[in-house]
């Protein structure tokens, strides 16, 4: 799993696991009180709960079951999985704050945890991740077609995600076999982290610590995005992107230019700033 630098994202302690977790409890007793329509649901999904994970297991269970694939099976298999690997759970502590921290659309922790469909793709593709390396493949595959189904979101279960990953929107998102993603990311939705062709082995993009991909982007083959660069909405990368700077275009190229491109000292994928790089790329005015 990919590890790295930035701040306190990615260090999750048991402490603040339970603050989220407190959090998430209170604001669904807000919002059962202010919304008596919401009560049921809210209690079943929150507050009937003792843990986090007991409340995420449940909720994934309802939203990715079947007609043949049973919600309680599901609830087992996730709970069994956030038991056995503490690691799941500090993630989604740190998928959550990066929501909350990043998303001015995010209003509330419960919000995300409900309803962010990004959130409980990331949650999900991890237990089909753990499935995978525990050699369960047949599993793993059937979880990441119920997630795709349900979410409209792609991931291979052998894609390796870091922490602190906000998948915004999430529509439309592929994420190819040998993928790996770091820690503290950000990618819109409709991106795509793509293969090149049918050629086999380690054929997908590793993305650094701290990258911002913006919407409708497509990243192609074994190609490195350095920790801390952008590429900018509707791009299409086909080259290695060097750390702490933009990428923009079809095909993509770095703003600045090749020989001496442009470098940023925020960290993109939690400023999530998408358009600092224009005043240096376009004169264009509408």
């Amino acid at each position: 799993m990919p590890t790295g630098l930035p701040a306190a994202i990615t260090v999750v302690s048991s402490d603040d696991e339970g603050w989220v977790w407190a959090q998430i409890k209170a604001e669904a007793r807000r919002d059962a009180e202010s919304e008596p329509a919401l009560a049921s649901y809210l209690y079943s999904t929150i507050l009937s709960h003792s843990t986090l994970e007991r409340s995420l297991s449940f909720h994934l269970g309802n939203k990715l079951c079947s007609s043949t694939l049973l919600s309680t099976l599901l609830y087992d298999l996730f709970l069994n999985a956030f038991s056995s690997d503490p690691s799941l759970c500090s993630a989604a502590v740190a998928d959550l704050r990066a929501a909350r921290e990043r998303d001015p659309a995010c209003v509330s922790y419960s919000h995300c945890l409900l309803n962010y469909k990004g959130f409980l793709a990331c949650q999900a593709h991890r237990v089909a991740h753990l499935l995978w390396r525990q050699s369960r493949r047949p599993l793993a595959l059937a979880l990441h077609s119920r997630i795709a189904d349900v979410f409209a979101v792609d991931i291979h279960p052998a894609a390796r995600i870091g922490k602190g990953i906000l998948f915004d929107h999430a529509t439309g998102v592929v994420v190819g076999e040998t993928a790996v993603i770091g820690n503290n990311v950000s990618i819109l939705h409709h991106v795509t982290l793509g293969g090149t062709g049918k050629v086999g082995g380690d054929r997908h993009p590793k993305i650094g610590d701290g990258v911002l991909i913006g919407a409708g982007a497509t990243i192609l083959g074994n190609i490195k995005i350095g920790e801390g660069a952008k590429v900018g909405a509707g791009s299409v990368v086909l080259i290695d992107v060097p750390p702490r700077t933009t990428a923009v275009g079809n095909p993509a190229r770095l703003v600045g230019g090749k020989e001496t491109p442009s470098k940023h000292e925020d960290v993109p994928g939690e400023s999530m700033d998408h358009t600092s790089f224009i005043s240096e790329w376009s004169d264009y005015i509408i």
